[in-house]
């Protein structure tokens, strides 16, 4: 099996409970969850005319392809309400492919790491937390020290322990 890491959030309806859905929903696709961060309240990025989001990163064990877990994430989106109507707009989830391991996978609607993931410190909070030593394989630096030299401003306030959405 392929170690992978996950990006969760949503700020559309009951956001807690879209992300315990939408871990619920993985692992019945086969992903085997290993660490779960704690879950962040989180300023919008790009679009900041929205609500609060609701995040966390889980780093996990995935046997099949990068391909078969993209489709794997986008079936529990559209199965948990996502609907796209702008880019960087409200949505009920989001599950975003953050890393595979060492892979770098550049495909059609598809890339592994995730482009901006070291950009982003509602990503990166999460991610340090389940593993502050994790390489990313471009730029060659862990995920605490992305997150100590992360332009981006916004609050990322923890809202609640990895048991009240991994059950």
């Amino acid at each position: 099996m392929n170690r992978v890491h996950l990006g969760l959030g949503g700020n559309l309806g009951d956001r807690l409970g879209a992300l315990q859905s939408a871990l619920a929903a993985l692992r019945a696709r086969g992903l085997v969850p290993q660490r779960v961060s704690s879950v962040y309240d989180t300023e919008p990025v790009g679009f900041l005319e929205q609500g609060n989001f609701l995040n966390l990163a889980l780093a996990g064990h995935w046997d099949g392809t990068p391909r078969e877990l993209l489709e794997r994430c986008l079936a529990v989106e559209a199965e948990l309400g996502r609907v796209r109507d702008f880019k960087d707009g409200p949505r009920t989830i989001d599950i975003d492919i953050l890393l595979r391991g060492e892979q770098i996978v550049s495909e059609a609607g598809l890339e592994i790491p995730h482009p901006r993931l070291h950009l982003r410190r509602f990503v990166l909070v999460p991610l340090a937390e389940i593993g502050p030593e994790v390489i990313h394989p471009v730029l060659r630096r862990s995920f605490a020290d992305l997150l100590a030299h992360c332009p981006d401003p916004s609050r990322v306030r923890r809202v609640a322990a990895p048991e009240a959405v991994d059950a």
